[in-house]
């Protein structure tokens, strides 16, 4: 991933992967703008899976903390 991509956020990567499937759909660029936007795009991509990995490890960790019994964020660990 590229150094500028790790500051995105899943939106934005999201918003730019689309308008770079917009304009490879509609074709009109050249062979190397082409394979520029698809590169682009697999960057984006990336930047996307890296996100959503990160969302589902955060679901993984509060489901599995929930089925313990100590719900994520309570300093008492679910005892009052």
């Amino acid at each position: 991933m590229a150094e500028t991509d790790t500051s995105l956020g899943y939106e934005q990567a999201r918003d730019e992967l689309v308008e770079v499937v917009r304009r490879l759909e509609a074709g009109g660029t050249s062979l190397e703008e082409s394979l520029a936007l698809w590169e682009r795009g697999e960057e984006l991509a990336q930047v996307c899976r890296h996100w959503l990995e990160g969302a589902r490890a955060r679901l993984d960790s509060a489901l599995a903390a929930r089925e313990a019994g100590t719900p994520e964020g309570d300093p008492e660990g679910g005892r009052k």
